[in-house]
């Protein structure tokens, strides 16, 4: 995704998107081979386009927000027998293009972010479960002593 006009601060939804796409990333790829879909990719589209909304409602001036991808690699066919061994290897050959570092470093700090946070709700779950376990059992043997009086 590309922004362009109004504050360059909003680069900064890149990396909220990143972080709500990791904090439901086990969710979604289940998700996702359960239906055979790409829920990951949805789920990010639909993340970047309302943290992009939310920005450009707080923007001075008019913003222009364009999605980009990159495109899918695609094999090429070899035609005659003839062909070297060399343009037959080239279509299975990765590109040698590499993501920027910038994106690798957004990303990374948005997993680390996500994964602070899903630590954080494992222990909020496991304190209100344990309060609850506790009231539970309060609540029961105040019962069984005022029904054994």
């Amino acid at each position: 995704m590309r922004l362009t006009g109004g504050d360059p601060i909003g680069q900064e939804i890149y990396q909220e998107a990143l972080i709500d796409l990791a904090a439901h990333w086990r969710r979604l790829r289940f998700w996702g081979s359960l239906t055979n879909s790409d829920a990951t990719g949805r789920y990010l589209r639909g993340r970047l386009a309302k943290r992009t909304a939310a920005w450009r409602d707080d923007q001075i001036y008019e913003v222009e927000v364009r999605a980009l991808r990159t495109p899918e690699r695609q094999l090429v066919r070899v035609g005659c027998p003839a062909a070297s061994i060399a343009f037959h290897k080239a279509a299975l050959i990765e590109g040698t293009t590499r993501a920027g570092l910038l994106t690798l470093a957004d990303a990374a700090v948005a997993w680390c972010h996500a994964s602070r946070r899903s630590e954080q709700h494992r222990v909020a779950r496991l304190i209100i479960g344990s309060i609850l376990l506790i009231s539970a059992m309060i609540q029961s043997m105040t019962w069984l002593a005022a029904s054994g009086a």
